[in-house]
């Protein structure tokens, strides 16, 4: 199929939908590399508070989940052995549960048997609509940040990510002064 554009050129349909697409994109695009992480303190789902201020000076990743959604359990063994290796080197991770946005446990009780059955030994705290739309991680999960030292989101990542790119991250981020 053609789509008539001037008298005599003709555009592709499949083309054109790729540059709508494209186009569309560029203006829903996340927020620049380097936007500041925003503040908040938060209970994990054992009571204990999780907060931006404290955790200056790491490397911090914070991922968006929900027990429900098969990529994000696919990915949490990678973080499991990433975080028990690392966060004695200046790594924090925390796990934000929207289950309780999307239907899922809505409460740190229903939710601590299957954040104990996966071995998820970082922080894991129920997401409020609050800290989604500080974050904004999009319509999608999972979606991961990677936060530098100074608090500064330099990466965010929609879909599932590997072990690797976590050590990459991690390595680069460590190495800034």
């Amino acid at each position: 199929m053609r789509t008539r554009t001037k008298p005599g050129r003709t555009i592709k349909r499949p083309v054109l939908v790729i540059l709508v697409c494209i186009a569309a994109a560029a203006n829903c695009a996340p927020r620049s590399a380097g936007w500041q992480t925003p503040v908040f303190s938060v209970r994990d789902i054992d009571g204990k508070t999780v907060s931006s201020a404290e955790l200056k000076g790491k490397v911090i990743i914070a991922n968006f989940w929900a027990t429900w959604c098969p990529p994000c359990r696919a990915e949490i063994p990678d973080f499991v052995e990433f975080y028990n290796r690392t966060k004695s080197k200046g790594l924090e991770i925390i796990g934000f549960s929207v289950d309780a946005l999307t239907g899922g446990p809505a409460t740190a009780d229903e939710i601590r048997p299957f954040v104990r059955m996966n071995r998820m030994t970082y922080p894991v705290v129920i997401a409020s609509v609050k800290i989604v739309g500080d974050f904004d991680p999009g319509d999608a999960i999972p979606a991961t940040f990677i936060i530098d030292r100074e608090g500064r989101i330099r990466h965010k990542q929609v879909g599932g990510i590997d072990l690797d790119s976590l050590e990459d991250w991690f390595r680069r981020l460590s190495a800034e002064k």
